[in-house]
């Protein structure tokens, strides 16, 4: 009996071009499926859980310091970008003629006291000769009308030399507290008038945000809710604040020109209302990186 020996061969199947391609595009799909799965998912996740503008701006104390007497510049102490301290001298205009109306009230001032204190003496003096009956009451009477005379004229060249001192005062145009100086108008020798622009200032005491958000996340929106800021121009930092307050009115009613609804032509756009974010826990670096008017992203926790 002969025993064959069997031999088992192993065959190797190879897959074709059509089955590698089609398992490739499965890949490809399953691969999409989950990158837009993921972002569906974190689309949700952020509807529901923040609301997020990013027409925002940072906001600081900004003033525009005007001349508040007449005369001519003789003093510019700052240059556009200098930072100064409250109280600093910014400008300085001419003070000779008010420096002269101070000392013609002060003169006028102290002669007048000096009688009003002699109309004072002599009244007490008739009213004691009256009621001794040695004086009539009618120079009693014309005695008193003297001194109340000039005691109201006292009055008044004191208010008349408080005008005086506090004009020559504003001669000096000062910082109203720490700060950076933006713009810089004054210039020697102008002529300057009440109301004359002279300095730009940006006040350092504090800083915020100003988010505009629609009218249609109003109601998920309420004060205190934990916000996260970013700023355009500090890429990488994150600032912490919160919602502080709300405008009673949209951006649209303060405008240069308010839309006129009743025109016939109307067409609904959905309103923002300004939103005031306060900052957390930042210091004098911050403040000074924060400049007022740059570009912020706001991002508000409502769950």
């Amino acid at each position: 009996m002969s025993t064959a020996s069997e031999t088992t061969a192993t065959v190797t199947t190879i897959p074709s071009k059509t089955d590698t391609a089609a398992q490739t595009k499965k890949k490809r799909l399953t691969i999409v499926g989950v990158v837009v799965g993921a972002i569906a998912i974190y689309a949700i996740y952020d509807y529901f859980f923040f609301v997020s503008t990013d027409n925002a701006q940072v906001q600081g104390n900004t003033v525009i310091l005007n001349a508040r007497v007449s005369g001519f510049v003789s003093k510019v102490l700052v240059e556009e970008g200098q930072k100064v301290k409250a109280g600093d001298v910014l400008v300085e205009i001419d003070a000779k003629d008010y420096k002269s109306r101070t000392s013609q009230s002060e003169n006028e001032l102290g002669s007048v006291v000096a009688r009003a204190k002699d109309a004072e003496v002599n009244y007490h003096r008739i009213q004691k000769l009256f009621e001794d009956g040695a004086v009539s009451a009618q120079q009693r009477d014309s005695a008193l009308a003297t001194y109340q005379e000039f005691a109201r004229k006292r009055e008044a060249l004191e208010a008349q030399l408080d005008v005086t001192k506090n004009s020559m005062n504003d001669t000096q145009l000062r910082a109203p507290s720490n700060g950076t100086i933006a713009k810089k108008s004054a210039e020697i020798g102008m002529l300057a008038s009440p109301g004359t622009p002279l300095i730009g200032f940006v006040s350092s005491d504090s800083r915020w945000i100003v988010a505009n958000f629609k009218e249609t996340d109003l109601g998920r929106l309420k004060v205190g809710q934990k916000v996260s800021v970013s700023v355009d121009a500090i890429p990488g930092r994150k600032f912490d604040g919160e919602v502080e307050s709300f405008n009673p009115a949209t951006g649209a009613i303060f405008s240069l020109l308010p839309p006129d609804n009743a025109t016939g032509n109307f067409t609904k756009v959905v309103q923002r209302v300004p939103t005031r974010i306060k900052l957390l826990n930042i210091n004098p670096e911050d403040i000074e990186i924060l400049r007022a008017g740059l570009s912020a992203v706001v991002e508000v926790k409502v769950h």
